[in-house]
């Protein structure tokens, strides 16, 4: 039970970070690390789950999310901007947090159809 509320509790709070201004308090280093961190475990996880369920709902999740995050942490003008910059990295966070999700339900989907065939 601790695991399942784990899951479904850590793609929202990667989700929401963006939003909390980070980079402000712990600089832009730290931001771009995140997003790379993300990007690497998005890309990891979900390419994992599509092998296992064959569903392309969570990449196409994962894909524009990720590339708000790329937009938001490397086009400058936007990067410099609070607002603006902020609405982009919650957007791209919020997508990936989304795309964990489906990659979620669709692995349980799978499993349960796995054991039904037992």
């Amino acid at each position: 039970m601790l695991c399942a509320i784990h899951c479904a509790l850590l793609p929202m709070l990667i989700a929401v970070l963006p939003s909390l201004g980070i980079a402000v308090w712990l600089g832009d280093g730290f931001e771009r690390g995140f997003v790379v961190f993300a990007s690497l475990l998005g890309l990891f996880t979900l390419i994992q789950g599509y092998r296992r369920h064959r569903a392309v709902r969570a990449l196409g999740l994962l894909v524009p999310g990720l590339a708000a995050l790329w937009f938001g942490t490397g086009y400058e003008p936007l990067h410099h901007q609070l607002l603006p910059h902020a609405v982009i990295m919650t957007f791209g966070g919020t997508l990936v947090g989304l795309a964990h999700l489906a990659n979620l339900r669709l692995n349980h989907g799978h499993v349960h159809d796995a054991h039904c065939a037992h």
